[in-house]
């Protein structure tokens, strides 16, 4: 709901295609820090810095809804806080990830990060819908009502997640001459763990590629698209989003009930190559009917290849350095800045649909990069990504 109604808004307000990338810039913010998030949740417990987090957003949210009742909401305040919200919101994903390796078994964690895909997608749908029509029907304030009561509400559930057993059973088995070594300490032994695992390493290049040149076209783009190529307004930009976030929500359901019968490491190489092909063919939509289509087809692409690499993430990370890897992995959402930074300013130039040519033709020969660098450890049947 939040990226809907704000970048709306900072779209109509300053009719800058560059201040737009640049609120969406900021939501990226804090992938620098994401790995000191990760070294906290595996200290504090992934819980615990979870529902300080949701706290965080509750409280900007309220700020925001108070400037905007008072009248005093300028899109200089929009980006300041959406520039603080980015320096925590990013890490969520890792800890929410995290939190599930907490609190299942290995073998179950294909379905599980399907079904985790499922309220994530389904909250997008409703959230794409609701927001545009919030704002129509009563406005940014009362939107923005709703916005703070659901992340209060966040928080309140999210002290019932997961377990404090693990980390408690952590803390307990550390011996006492490593008892609290520093935070760049653990962050450097995570780092070198990556660096040292091949198919780790693999994984994190793909995100990096993915999150620079896919996630910028359908996520902060996507006001942009709906004003200036499909002439519609907020509520056509709920279409667009509800239409990717369903086709992402459809093929979670899928991959919660029969991803575990497919090999992880292929079906991810495959879908992220299939993305940047339905990526192209939305951008030339002759209608904004066909272009929902397209964007279904892509969700469903981005969730097939997504889930995997959550699940092998952590079903191949020792339990030790789990938060620290989603702290990683996390860090590479931080490409999305420059690529929506650059995107601001080749569409000026060279219009919207060459550049989109230009990322996905980027995307795949990135694809085959990582394939040639490290097809054994992701292609290969018996590499440790491909075992059910």
């Amino acid at each position: 709901m939040e990226l809907i109604i704000l970048g709306w808004y900072v779209l109509v307000e300053t009719q800058s295609v560059l201040l737009l990338t640049l609120f969406a810039s900021l939501q990226h913010l804090g992938t620098l820090v994401s790995p000191f998030f990760g070294v906290m949740g595996d200290r504090f417990g992934h819980r615990n810095v979870l529902c300080a987090m949701r706290g965080f957003y509750a409280l900007l949210a309220a700020t925001l809804m108070t400037l905007t009742f008072t009248g005093l909401v300028t899109p200089a305040y929009v980006l300041v806080i959406a520039g603080l919200l980015g320096l925590v919101r990013p890490s969520d994903i890792g800890m929410r990830v995290a939190l599930v390796g907490d609190t299942l078994p290995a073998a179950q964690l294909v379905g599980a990060m399907g079904i985790q895909r499922t309220t994530q997608d389904s909250a997008r749908v409703a959230g794409a819908l609701t927001g545009a029509g919030l704002v129509a029907a009563l406005g940014m304030g009362w939107a923005y009502v709703v916005v703070t009561a659901l992340y209060s509400t966040s928080v309140l559930l999210t002290l019932r997640a997961g377990s404090a057993r693990r980390a408690a059973g952590a803390r307990a088995a550390t011996p006492p001459a490593a008892a609290a070594p520093s935070l760049w300490r653990d962050l450097k032994e995570g780092m070198a763990y990556v660096w040292r695992t091949p198919h780790l390493l693999a994984m994190m290049c793909l995100a990096f590629l993915l999150n620079g040149t896919a996630f910028p076209q359908q996520n902060g783009l996507m006001p942009y698209v709906a004003k200036e190529v499909y002439l519609t307004d907020q509520t056509g930009l709920g279409y667009l989003v509800a239409g990717l976030s369903s086709g992402a929500l459809f093929a979670s359901i899928i991959m919660s009930r029969q991803g575990g019968s497919a090999t992880p490491g292929r079906t991810m190489v495959l879908a992220s190559a299939a993305w940047y092909v339905f990526l192209l063919l939305f951008a030339h939509a002759p209608h904004y009917l066909a272009g929902i289509a397209i964007l279904f087809l892509a969700g469903c692409s981005q969730s097939v290849g997504q889930v995997p690499m959550a699940a092998m993430l952590l079903r191949t990370t020792e339990e030790q350095f789990r938060g620290r890897v989603q702290g990683i992995r996390m860090l590479m959402i931080y490409s999305n800045v420059p690529g929506l930074l650059l995107a601001g300013e080749l569409i000026p130039r060279i219009g919207y649909r060459a550049t989109v040519m230009l990322y996905c033709a980027t995307g795949l020969v990135g694809i085959a990069f990582v394939m040639l660098k490290w097809g054994a450890h992701l292609w290969s049947r018996d590499a440790p990504v491909n075992v059910r």
